[in-house]
């Protein structure tokens, strides 16, 4: 099989388009014939050396949606997405024209999702729908999610599946644009020091929940909380160190709840994938627009593009 493949870190150049053998199923395995495979900047972090747990040589990949060719047989022939730690890091990944995994590892694909359009929801929605489960939004939570990417995204659109109260915050004026466009009550970030009055302006008492998806809100979003309130973050700064207002947090009874979408395999990921797929066969999710198709052959220029930080969502298609 093709694929893309890389057998040391450090730099992008070490990712190559490679003939494969195709992986050989055990017992309560499953292949699976990729249709489509998402790119996180995860999956080009991975390449570059950030996880030091990746095994050599590797297939990278986390996101894809697919048809199961081989295993149980009340799984042949079903159309499945999936996520997962394991892929492309100790166990090849889906940039390739199959996967292998185990039969638990897989959901079933929500029919209103097309391939593409299932295969670049894993990680975003996974990791949003993580942070709202921790952090404990419910009906009537006053949330605020900061920044306006996918995950952000994502977690706006669960939240209000779960009838909470949803503010967003981002940055630039077409994110913002954007998220008012959906009908999405948006404030825009400038100085942190103003985002206490900006949220309370909005949720009298402060956020319940803020989910902050950037790395650089932690300090400013405590302030802005609710008594008993918990923040949930994604990301750090480059150093991994924040300057934490401690006194303000513990005044609060406040907590900060750490969000790692590595810490859960593709058995995890298919149990989320299951629970929030449905909404989207429900018409309570909205579907993907504007993704960005390339030839798996043309991953390595894709690899490359995201790495210098475009924005698309970009879907790997075998």
């Amino acid at each position: 099989m093709k694929a893309l493949q890389f057998d040391k870190t450090g730099d992008l150049a070490a990712l190559r388009y490679v003939e494969v053998p195709t992986p050989a199923t055990g017992a309560n395995e499953v292949l699976v014939q990729i249709k489509a495979a998402g790119l996180n900047p995860s999956d080009v972090k991975n390449v570059l050396g950030r996880f030091p747990y990746t095994t050599l040589p590797r297939i990278p990949g986390r996101d894809f949606a697919g048809v199961v060719v081989e295993g149980p047989q009340a799984l042949i022939g079903q159309a499945v997405w999936g996520t997962g730690r394991e892929l492309g890091f100790f166990a090849d990944g889906s940039h390739a024209q199959f996967v292998k995994l185990p039969a638990n590892g897989v959901a079933l694909k929500p029919s209103h999702l097309s391939f593409a359009q299932a295969a670049s929801l894993g990680v975003p929605y996974t990791t949003a729908w993580d942070a709202l489960e921790r952090s404990l939004v419910k009906a009537g939570t006053r949330l605020l999610v900061i920044g306006g990417g996918a995950v952000g995204s994502a977690a706006l659109a669960l939240a209000k599946v779960r009838g909470a109260q949803v503010l967003a915050a981002a940055r630039r004026p077409e994110q913002v644009n954007a998220l008012q466009a959906q009908g999405i009550k948006t404030i825009e970030l400038g100085k942190p020091e103003d985002l206490p009055t900006q949220v309370n302006a909005v949720f009298a008492g402060g956020a319940e929940v803020i989910f902050d998806t950037t790395g650089f809100w932690l300090p400013a979003a405590v302030p802005a909380l609710a008594t008993f309130g918990r923040i949930a973050i994604i990301a750090a700064p480059v150093d991994g160190h924040v300057q934490l207002p401690a006194l303000a947090l513990y005044r609060r009874g406040g907590s900060v709840v750490g969000i790692n979408s590595l810490l859960y395999g593709v058995q995890a990921c298919a149990a989320m994938l299951d629970q929030f797929g449905r909404f989207f066969d429900e018409g309570l999710l909205p579907l993907p627009e504007g993704l960005v198709e390339s030839p798996l052959a043309e991953g390595l220029d894709r690899y490359g593009e995201v790495n210098q930080g475009r924005g698309d969502k970009i879907v790997l298609v075998p």
